[in-house]
């Protein structure tokens, strides 16, 4: 048996997610220009946004009574985080 505590690696993967988010937001570009830190955690919020839609849609494959909920629930924050992203690049 493994003696790292299951709780740990639960918050572990957590963790791992929130700075692969925060990586893939673009964690480097305001240190090397010297912005603000603002627009990346908005970035990690809308990948997480993304991220609890898909979540949902998973789900969605996996049930049998409230599929129709996941799925839908799903196809709406997916959208809503797709908007988001479109906003703000300044496409809209």
């Amino acid at each position: 048996m493994s003696k790292i505590p299951s709780k740990f690696l639960e918050s572990f993967k957590y963790i791992y997610l929130v700075a692969f988010f925060a990586l893939l937001a673009g964690f480097f570009h305001p240190l090397i220009t010297n912005t603000s830190l603002e627009i990346v955690v908005i970035g990690v919020l809308i990948l997480f946004i993304g991220l609890a839609g898909g979540v949902l849609l998973f789900k969605a494959a996996a049930s049998d009574k409230k599929q129709t909920t996941f799925l839908g629930g799903g196809f709406i924050l997916m959208t809503i985080s797709l908007y988001y992203i479109i906003a703000l690049t300044g496409r809209i």
